[in-house]
C-alpha cells in the first residue's frame, strides 16, 4: 500500500531491527497466559535495552507463574539493562523472578552471561539454550523468517512470533499453514504494526508516530491453540455464476473478500491470503495456494490446473489476467451448528493438529 513501508522491502534490505511496542505485545499475549505457568520462555532475538519482550515476561513473570525467562542478545548491543556501557561480546539473560519481594526485576537478580560468538540464534549456544525452552515469543529477523521458523519446527517448540502476511506464500512455510501445523494469532489493528526503528518511517501524516515506523500486512503466528481459531466463520452469500466466475487455469471459483465466501458452494473456492485470519479447520480445508507455487497444488493433486501462459508458474489466472495471491480452499460439510467452539481456560483447549 502507499504510504507503508513492508516486510518484504526490509528483507531486501536487510533491515531487521524493528521492536515491537509493549501495548501491542500486551495486547496479544493477554489470549495465551494459561499456557506460560511453570514454563521456560525464550526470547532469542531481542536487545534487552529495547525489547518489550523481555520487559513483558519480567514484569508479569510471577503472575504468569512462569519458571524461567531467557533473553539472548546479539553482539554490539549494551551489556545489561541499565547502563550504556558498550560491549563487543554477545551476552544472554536469565530471570528467575523476584528474589526481594518488590516484584520488580532488579539488576542483581538478571543473571548476565556470555556468548563465546555473535549470539545468532542459528548457532550451537543459541540452539543449546531454544532447546532448553518451552515457548519462545519474540519478533524474529525479517530477512530469517523462513529460516527461523524452519528451527522451530525443527525442535518442536512452541511459539508465539511476529511475521509478514505474505510468508503464506512461501513454498517453505504455506505446507505449514496447509497442514494446520501454523495459524494466525488475534494480530495487530488493521493488518499494520508501529514498530520502533531507526529507519526513516513513510507512513502517511495521520499515522505517523514519531520515534516509530509503520509496517503494513503484520501478523501474528503460533502454534499454540487459541479459542480464535475455532470461530466459524458467518456465511450470508449465495452462488451464482456471474458473480463468482471461475479461472482460467483452475476450477475454482474467484473470491476477492472473505466474506463474500458463498454459504452454498461446496466446489473449490480461491480467496485472498487474508482469509487466513478468519480461517477456522472444522469449516473449511486449505487445498493448495495460487502464487506461482503452483507444485503445492499438484503435489496433492486435487484441484484441476491447466498451465496458463500468464500464470507464470501457477498463479490465478481470470479473464487472460493475473490475480493477487489465492488460497484455494473448499467448504467442509459440517453444518453450522456442528462446528467445535472453544472456551479460554486451563486444560480446556485441544493441542496442536501435530500432536
Amino acid at each position: 500500500m502507499a504510504g507503508n513501508i513492508n516486510l518484504h522491502a526490509a528483507n531486501k534490505a536487510k533491515k531487521d531491527e524493528f521492536y515491537t511496542q509493549l501495548v501491542d505485545i500486551e495486547n496479544e499475549l493477554k489470549h495465551y497466559k494459561h499456557y506460560f505457568k511453570g514454563k521456560t520462555v525464550l526470547c532469542n532475538c531481542d536487545d534487552p535495552r529495547i525489547s518489550n519482550f523481555f520487559h513483558y515476561f519480567s514484569y508479569n513473570f510471577e503472575q504468569l507463574g512462569l519458571k524461567k525467562l531467557i533473553t539472548t542478545c546479539y553482539k554490539n548491543q549494551n551489556r545489561d539493562l541499565f547502563s550504556q556501557n558498550d560491549s563487543e561480546r554477545a551476552i544472554w539473560l536469565e530471570y528467575y523472578g523476584d528474589r526481594n519481594g518488590n516484584r520488580v526485576p532488579d539488576p542483581e537478580e538478571i543473571g548476565i552471561h556470555y556468548f563465546n560468538g555473535d549470539g545468532d540464534f542459528r548457532s550451537a549456544e543459541c540452539i543449546d539454550l531454544l532447546k532448553e525452552a518451552d515457548i519462545v515469543v519474540t519478533n524474529p529477523p525479517f530477512s530469517l523468517f523462513r529460516e527461523y521458523v524452519a528451527q522451530l519446527m525443527k525442535y518442536e517448540k512452541k511459539f508465539v512470533i511476529i511475521g509478514n502476511q505474505n510468508a503464506i506464500t512461501n513454498k517453505d512455510f504455506f505446507p505449514l499453514i496447509r497442514d494446520n501445523k501454523i495459524w494466525l494469532g488475534y494480530g495487530f489493528k488493521g493488518g499494520a504494526g508501529h514498530f520502533i526503528s531507526k529507519y526513516e518511517d513513510v507512513a502517511t501524516a495521520g499515522d505517523h508516530r514519531e520515534g516509530m515506523i509503520r509496517v503494513s500486512g503484520v501478523n501474528w503466528f503460533t502454534n499454540l491453540e487459541i479459542p480464535k481459531r475455532h470461530e466459524g466463520l458467518i456465511l450470508y452469500k449465495t452462488y451464482n455464476p456471474e458473480e463468482y466466475p471461475k479461472y482460467d487455469n483452475y476450477d475454482a471459483i474467484n473470491i476477492d473478500k472473505t466474506s463474500e465466501i458463498p454459504m452454498d458452494y461446496d466446489g473449490f473456492m480461491g480467496v485472498p491470503i487474508t482469509f487466513m485470519d478468519k480461517y477456522n479447520p472444522e469449516q473449511f480445508e486449505i487445498l493448495g495456494i495460487c502464487a506461482g507455487n503452483s507444485r503445492l497444488n499438484k503435489f496433492y493433486g486435487i484441484v484441476p490446473y491447466t498451465p496458463h501462459v500468464e500464470d507464470r508458474g501457477g498463479c490465478a489466472v481470470l479473464n487472460n489476467k493475473r490475480v493477487y495471491s489465492r488460497i484455494l480452499i473448499r467448504r467442509r460439510q459440517a453444518e453450522p451448528h456442528q462446528i467445535a467452539t472453544y472456551e479460554q481456560g486451563e486444560g480446556s483447549l485441544p493441542m496442536a493438529a501435530d500432536e
